[in-house]
């Protein structure tokens, strides 16, 4: 297989499995470009991302700018590379940046463009109840999500199928679709497909409050929010308990008979347990 020097941006595990599969495939980058490491967790203590980790792991040159200003723009292009590969950065890339390399910089997308642009593409999906979703890779150029795509293929939704397990999915189709992509991309072999503006859609960053619910709500919506909330923020309501309103979590629930079943819950400062017992304890 020919070398190709290619520069991976992504920072969440989602590109951190990305790059797994690149690499199986014989696609290995020649830098790695992530977010800064940040101060988490109760000790504040310094984590790195989990891409700064592979790239670690795998010793290759990862940097992690606070922004991508004209003083870095000016040393990766001394770095000469063939192409960049964007999975889920987290930054405002500029134009200058998007056009350095020999054959511009792609990005890959879980939806099926132009069908949500955006920061959740994903969550978009499962909140919709969405039967289909897919991933595009698509040039990409200074304008959100907006490129000629490259290449894009569908994905059967699951009524099961909670953020987790959708997106197990959609990495691997991701990943898939970049390892078949690239050599045509460098062959010149590629025909571009431009998006049509008038079905273009857009999805917003989430927020931890985005996930509570009304329990006696609608059970379909509920149900959605559930899947496509799962892990984080998670779904969550309110109740009083002897005069006192807390915060319950859902952590695990079903859909059955156009009714959304609440099966287990945490509540705060409680350890999780059957919702059937959580009521018996509140009333």
């Amino acid at each position: 297989m020919e070398k190709i020097n290619f520069a991976f941006l992504g920072t969440p595990d989602i590109a951190y499995e990305t790059l797994d599969i690149l690499k199986s495939s014989g696609y290995e980058p020649t830098i790695i470009i992530t977010s800064p490491d940040q101060k988490s967790g109760r000790g504040m203590e310094i984590k790195e991302t989990p891409v700064a980790r592979w790239a670690r792991d795998h010793n290759i040159l990862c940097l992690k700018p606070e922004k991508i200003d004209t003083s870095f723009i000016n040393d990766f292009k001394k770095l000469e590379m063939d192409l960049s590969i964007v999975v889920a950065y987290g930054k405002i890339l500029p134009e200058s940046f998007i056009y350095t390399p020999k054959f511009g910089t792609i990005n890959t997308h879980y939806s099926l463009l132009p069908r949500y642009r955006g920061a959740s593409p994903l969550q978009q999906a499962l909140l919709n109840g969405d039967n289909v979703t897919g991933v595009s890779i698509q040039q990409m150029i200074f304008k959100l999500d907006s490129g000629a795509i490259i290449i894009s293929k569908g994905l059967l939704i699951d009524i099961n199928d909670t953020k987790a397990e959708l997106k197990a999915k959609l990495i691997k189709l991701g990943g898939d679709l970049l390892v078949k992509v690239i050599p045509k991309i460098i062959h010149k072999k590629i025909i571009f497909k431009a998006q049509n503006e008038a079905f273009a859609s857009h999805c917003k960053k989430i927020k931890k409050e985005d996930g509570e619910i009304d329990p006696n709500g609608n059970p379909e919506e509920n149900y959605n929010k559930y899947r496509a909330y799962f892990g984080w923020p998670g779904v969550y309501f309110f109740t009083d308990v002897k005069g006192k309103k807390i915060r319950v979590k859902i952590t695990k629930a079903r859909y059955e008979n156009n009714s959304f079943i609440i099966e287990r819950v945490i509540s705060e400062g409680k350890k999780e347990i059957d919702y059937t017992e959580f009521l018996k304890n509140i009333n």
